[in-house]
């Protein structure tokens, strides 16, 4: 058997297409979700972090610390498999989203912190002289800025987010890594998984190439 027949066998892929497309419909559908749960979480972590009361601030920090230290995978078994035990009961889908939320979140907090804290004390100073409030000086002039400041690495982070997706075949949900898996194993042939893994980098690839982009655009107008 050749290599073409072996890893990329037009007939079993031809077959397994379906199972793939079904499948990264749900990954979308996950990542998606997750991404926009990550950065509404983030955001509000981010103001506590920042401008809450003290121990607020601490109990903050510890949860940014904890959810960027724990492994994404230990942390989807632990959600999916021990939550039972204490009566909750999420489904696959509602499992892999909690838990790449929380993780998510926290990086995105120290993400939206960072671009906040790089804004000159300056436009507070300003704001406060102009009478603002400041709800109004966040709103109207510091997250604006701010978000400039911090799209290259929330693009980034949703592209990590994305393609940890993958972890939750583990609680088999059937996204497109459980779908080629089990379309390989159908087949007796490894075609599906490099199927999925093209999916993949096509699908990631123009994100990646974004990132780039903006990054370069962002350093470029910070040497102006």
């Amino acid at each position: 058997m050749t290599f073409l027949d072996t890893f990329l066998n037009a007939d079993v892929l031809s077959r397994s297409l379906p199972m793939l497309l079904n499948g990264l419909w749900l990954t979308l559908q996950l990542g998606v979700a997750s991404i926009v749960a990550g950065l509404i979480l983030g955001l509000f972590l981010s103001m506590l972090r920042l401008y809450g009361i003290a121990p607020v601030r601490i109990l903050t920090k510890i949860y940014i610390d904890v959810f960027r230290s724990i492994p994404l995978l230990v942390l989807l078994i632990v959600v999916y498999y021990a939550l039972p035990f204490l009566g909750v009961r999420l489904s696959s889908f509602a499992s892999a989203m909690t838990a790449l939320t929380l993780v998510s979140g926290a990086y995105t907090a120290e993400i939206f912190r960072a671009g906040i804290e790089a804004i000159p004390n300056g436009q507070f100073e300003a704001s406060e002289a102009l009478g603002l409030s400041h709800r109004q000086t966040m709103v109207d002039v510091i997250l604006p800025q701010a978000i400039k400041i911090v799209i290259p690495p929330l693009t980034n982070n949703s592209i990590n987010v994305m393609k940890d997706t993958a972890l939750a075949s583990v609680v088999a949900m059937p996204d497109l890594l459980k779908q080629a898996t089990q379309a390989q194993a159908l087949a007796a042939n490894p075609s599906p998984l490099i199927g999925a893994a093209l999916i993949y980098i096509v699908f990631l690839w123009p994100a990646v190439l974004l990132v780039s982009r903006l990054e370069n655009r962002f350093n470029s107008g910070r040497r102006v």
